[in-house]
This record gives C-alpha cells, structure tokens and sequence, in this order.
C-alpha cells in the first residue's frame, strides 16, 4: 500500500552580510506551492532537501537561522550562487554596488 503524499512543503531564506540567513517565508500545501511557484517566476534558484526545509520550518519568520544549522545552509547558498553564475542573464545589467 502507497503512503499517502506529503503536503509541499516551502521555506523561503534571505541572506544580507553581515548576519545569518533568515527564514521569509513558511508554508505546507497550497501555500507551499505559491511559494515555489513565486520563486520561479522571479528567477529564484530552488534547492530540495525536505529535511532542511523540515527543521526550517520550526524557526519563527524573520528570525536568523540558529547557527547548528549553519553548515547546511551554507551548502543551499553556495548551490544557489553557483547556479545564478551559470544562469542565462535577463535584461539590462545591474549597477555594481
């Protein structure tokens, strides 16, 4: 007999130098997909690990990761800035800051 289907589940992280990533964004089901679906839409590279995604989850929104986590979530950046390098660029270059 099959399992029944998880709900999608989606965590949204933004880093800004100098502090740890923070999780933006949680959602399971219907909202998980908008999220994935959104990210997308805006170019973002995507990463499926549903353990992370699983123990992200558990963090309150706009909070830092705690810093046990650091070394997973390092993999998913280093991942996402090795895929926008490779990525085809859109539109007009942006101003170096």
């Amino acid at each position: 007999m099959n399992e029944p289907e998880k709900p999608t589940l989606a965590v949204a992280l933004r880093y800004e130098a100098p502090g740890a990533p923070k999780v933006v964004a949680v959602g399971r089901g219907d909202l998980g997909r908008r999220i994935i679906d959104t990210a997308r839409e805006h170019g973002v590279p995507l990463e499926e690990n549903p353990a992370l995604a699983e123990a992200l989850s558990t963090i309150e929104l706009d909070s830092e990761i705690p810093p046990a986590m650091y070394e997973a979530v390092a993999a998913i950046i280093a991942f996402i800035i090795n895929a926008a390098r490779q990525a085809p660029v859109h539109g007009p270059p942006r101003p170096h800051r």
